[in-house]
């Protein structure tokens, strides 16, 4: 545990494990190259080493899914300095609560579940509410679970744009919708889940997702109007 802590502490300040704590097999993985001569372990047997003490399981774990734990969080606080840190947060709650996982979802929705929550936590604290609530109990007719994001499926501006003056107007429209409903835009949009994968993450219906993601995404058009416009 305690190497799997100092893993973490240097992850935070620095965005990057170190690779002799990591060991070389896991970073031949993250770059794509996986050894010729071994298979690397999946989830479910690193999380069972991880369920008996083993921190190095742990460390093949952060290296695993660190990039995308990284991108979600810092979609939902556009900051990138506190993003390393709520990762930081997540993964050391994750490795302490790691002997609670009892497999019923895929690890990484359940880690997922953690960030998310952290996250939000996070930005409850700093009394982001967001500039307008919605009612979740009102969700929108007819639409699929398994459908793109309504009322439109057109792509974010970002997909389709890189320039920093339109990422800057993205980021700034986000940081105006609730934590809930970051949660759903960066899951959607940025993430590319399913309707129904969001609702096992967040715990919530199918129903209050399609609602959440309506709304939010209803005000990122009126909020992003002219970019939309311009396209």
């Amino acid at each position: 545990m305690a190497q799997a802590l100092r893993c973490l502490k240097k992850f935070a300040t620095t965005g990057s494990l170190p690779l002799n704590e990591v060991g070389e097999r896991a970073s031949n993985l993250e770059a794509g190259h996986s050894p010729i001569d071994a298979v690397e372990p999946d989830d479910v047997e690193l999380v069972k080493r991880c369920q008996v003490g083993d921190s190095s399981a742990f460390n093949d774990l952060v290296t695993r899914y660190r990039n995308k734990v990284f991108t979600m969080v810092y979609g939902m606080v556009q900051n990138e300095q506190d993003a390393w840190d709520l990762a930081q947060e997540g993964f050391l709650k994750a490795w302490k609560s790691i002997h609670r996982f009892k497999g019923q979802s895929s690890f990484y929705t359940w880690l997922y579940r953690i960030m998310t929550n952290v996250t939000i936590d996070s930005l409850r604290r700093k009394g982001i509410h967001g500039e307008t609530e919605f009612d979740d109990r009102i969700a929108p007719a007819n639409v699929e679970p398994g459908s793109r994001t309504t009322p439109s499926d057109v792509p974010l501006p970002h997909k389709k744009l890189e320039q920093r003056e339109i990422r800057q107007r993205i980021d700034e429209a986000i940081g105006k919708l609730s934590p809930e409903h970051r949660a759903v835009i960066v899951m959607k949009e940025i993430e590319d889940l399913q309707y129904s994968e969001i609702a096992e993450i967040l715990s919530c219906s199918l129903g209050t997702v399609m609602s959440r993601l309506f709304y939010a995404r209803k005000k990122l058009q009126i909020l992003l109007r002219d970019v939309y416009e311009n396209l």
